[in-house]
């Protein structure tokens, strides 16, 4: 399953909307979306979505795990280039 690069865009711009309307209710100071602020929270989503892709991604550093990857590319019948 892959969820798309728009779909996880626009949850995040609904969940921004959402808390800058919570606030507003609250009667406290919505959330301020200067380029500071948006070049902050770019990166953040970078750097939130590469550790995440990182720590999910089957990294196999010893050679018994590489071997076990092969094996069972083998067995899905995947090539090793794949």
């Amino acid at each position: 399953m892959k969820i798309s690069k728009g779909t996880i865009i626009r949850t995040i711009l609904l969940a921004i909307a959402l808390i800058n309307e919570l606030l507003s209710a609250m009667g406290k100071a919505p959330i301020n979306l200067g380029n500071e602020t948006v070049e902050e929270l770019v990166s953040f989503v970078f750097l939130f979505g590469s550790s995440v892709a990182a720590w999910w991604k089957n990294n196999s550093f010893s050679q018994n795990a590489i071997c076990t990857d092969r094996i069972l590319k083998t067995l899905n019948g995947v090539s090793e280039d794949d």
